[in-house]
């Protein structure tokens, strides 16, 4: 994970600096979904693969750490409001330009990274 974590927020901030990240209300959200589902999935199979996991153990791993994703994604969605609203922030991400979208960026790629990591440690304690 420690080095899975860097190359996900290296690739995010890489994407948004190019202008790879669309700035459409489709395009963009699933550029970033692919970058972070990419990290997920790569998470999984390094897990798998140190551990020597059976074919099971690959299976449970990957559906673990997509839930995992999933249930953090849910609990940002409820958690980022509160914050903006504390910042007394008034517009979209995309728009506000400077630092801010690349830190909510980074934020939410190592958030959701963390949400797969928890899933799974929580996992590999009932094995």
């Amino acid at each position: 994970m420690k080095y899975i974590a860097p190359i996900a927020v290296i690739a995010i901030l890489l994407l948004q600096m190019t202008g790879g990240i669309p700035q459409s209300s489709v395009g963009g959200p699933l550029t970033i979904a692919l970058v972070i589902f990419s990290a997920v999935l790569a998470y999984a199979i390094y897990e798998a693969w140190t551990n020597k996991r059976g074919v099971v153990g690959w299976i449970v791993n990957i559906v673990v750490v997509i839930l995992g994703t999933l249930v953090a994604a849910e609990l940002g969605d409820l958690i980022i409001p509160l914050i903006l609203s504390v910042t007394k922030f008034q517009g979209s991400l995309a728009a506000a330009g400077g630092i801010l979208p690349y830190i909510a960026l980074v934020g939410m790629t190592l958030y959701m990274l963390l949400g797969s990591w928890l899933a799974l440690q929580l996992v590999n304690r009932w094995r």
